[in-house]
């Protein structure tokens, strides 16, 4: 039995819920469906805005799916309103595009929607992608959250002790650490052309997206060298296909970049990010969009229903060894999101400062 099923099983009174914009599609898509999840039709965009307005918190749908053709702008603002309300944040959203026009979409709506699909499309990933929301949602309501007396899911918080002790270690380091941070500021400005901190949206607990902050350890633009670098994916070895990436003696990283990298100072803006509340000092690592959104069968669910962290089981067992595999870390971050405690937290901070200075490249 699969999880998706035992958890179904579990919760009889579930029903995901899609409410589609378009014509195109939606036959197709809706036949590869299973029965669990109902697709409600819309032709019109103002028809989609007046149904979501007059939903309640516990009727408003889960998924969106939209046919982006035109009136871009008019999608655009009615996603941002969509994020922008607290009743219907939490809707997963999900484009459809029929023209060659990718780069304008993601550059559009990139950080408002769960993906982006152009046509011509596969049925089976938009589906398996489907699948993998509306087993985050159900694990989300069985682990993630807790009800309140009226019935209402309240999403899933890091336990008070955590939070305490990540204000105050966090709070406590970027004190004394300011002056160091100064400096490598300075280093940055002076080694390359570029902005100081490099700033990426990532996906964290509950796939919640965040900024999230490093020194900037490559030269500017790297991110669109990336897919010419594929074949040096230390994840995917002998040509294989993986979710996580990690480059080998990458040539994107600056002179400086190499020696941050190694010892780990390119992490000290997230202390930011762990005072701010984005992540805690320990957890999973939180991923880039394009790494999270490969993440849909049943072994990756568990690892995104943890904490975010700076270091983690990960780093403090594989960072930096060459045989380490993608099944690894698969089950590093299932079994830290599983199994979390303060204690747990404690020896892995302890064990993080020798795991600080990489054997390898990476």
């Amino acid at each position: 039995m699969d999880l998706l099923t035992k958890i179904k099983q579990e919760n009889k009174f579930l029903t995901i819920s899609v409410a589609y914009l378009g014509t195109k599609f939606v036959d197709e898509l809706d036949e590869a469906l299973h029965d669990d999840i109902d697709v409600i039709r819309f032709s019109k965009l103002a028809d989609v805005k007046r149904h979501v307005e007059n939903q309640s918190i516990l009727s408003i749908p889960d998924i969106l799916i939209l046919e982006v053709e035109d009136e871009l702008s008019s999608i655009h603002s009615f996603i941002k309103g969509i994020k922008a309300n607290p009743l219907s944040r939490s809707v997963s959203i999900i484009l459809l595009g029929f023209k060659n026009n990718r780069a304008l979409l993601t550059e559009m709506f990139a950080p408002y929607v769960s993906d982006i699909y152009c046509y011509p499309f596969n049925v089976s990933n938009i589906e398996e992608r489907l699948k993998f929301l509306v087993k985050f949602k159900l694990i989300g309501d069985k682990h993630a959250s807790v009800r309140t007396r009226e019935g209402q899911a309240q999403p899933y918080q890091i336990p008070l002790s955590k939070r305490a002790f990540d204000i105050l270690f966090s709070g406590t380091l970027l004190l004394l650490l300011a002056p160091l941070m100064a400096v490598i500021a300075l280093l940055i400005k002076l080694d390359s052309k570029g902005p100081i901190i490099y700033k990426s949206k990532r996906a964290g607990t509950g796939y919640k997206v965040f900024s999230f902050y490093k020194f900037r350890s490559m030269k500017v633009n790297a991110d669109k060298e990336l897919e010419k670098l594929a074949a040096l994916n230390q994840y995917a070895a002998n040509g294989g296909t993986s979710a996580f990436v990690k480059i080998k003696d990458d040539p994107r990283v600056t002179r400086l970049g190499s020696f941050l990298r190694n010892t780990s100072l390119d992490e000290l803006p997230q202390l930011f990010n762990v005072f701010r509340g984005d992540m805690s000092l320990v957890g999973n690592r939180p991923l880039p969009l394009y790494e999270a959104q490969e993440l849909t069968s049943d072994e990756w669910a568990m690892r995104f229903l943890g904490p975010a962290g700076i270091t983690g089981l990960w780093q403090v067992t594989k960072r930096g060894k060459s045989e380490m595999s993608d099944e690894e870390r698969r089950r590093l971050d299932n079994d830290y999101a599983t199994h979390f405690s303060f204690w747990m937290d404690l020896k892995i901070l302890l064990k993080t400062v020798p795991a600080l200075l990489q054997k390898e490249k990476v």
